[in-house]
């Protein structure tokens, strides 16, 4: 097995954040899995999203990639809710997808400086 850097494992985890996105929209789009398409890019986005997750994680400590990994997606996937599928938006989610953030951030900023 080759040995994965932590650029490797940011670039892993980057990915797997994208295809939880997908998959978030997809999941949406199924209707209940009574739609064909949708269903099949549920299925495949979150398989690749859990598979990068497991190869980020060769290089990543456990804490601060699941942290980037939800919080990431969470935020983002509020952001395409509220831009593309015309989601409310409230001060309050703006506020949350904030503090969402800085918590991600204050995570990174903390690793190895415990």
């Amino acid at each position: 097995m080759e040995q994965t850097t932590a650029a490797h494992g940011w670039a892993y985890l980057a990915g797997s954040i994208a295809f939880e996105v997908v998959g978030a929209v997809a999941l949406k789009a199924a209707d209940g899995f009574t739609r064909a398409l949708p269903t099949a890019t549920v299925l495949v986005a979150f398989s690749l999203s859990f598979w990068l997750f497991s190869l980020a994680l060769r290089a990543l400590p456990l804490g601060i990639a699941y942290a980037v990994w939800s919080g990431t997606a969470t935020a983002m996937i509020a952001i395409v809710g509220v831009v593309w599928l015309k989601d409310p938006l409230s001060t309050l989610k703006v506020i949350s997808i904030v503090m969402i953030v800085a918590g991600i951030v204050g995570l990174n900023i903390s690793q190895g400086k415990a």
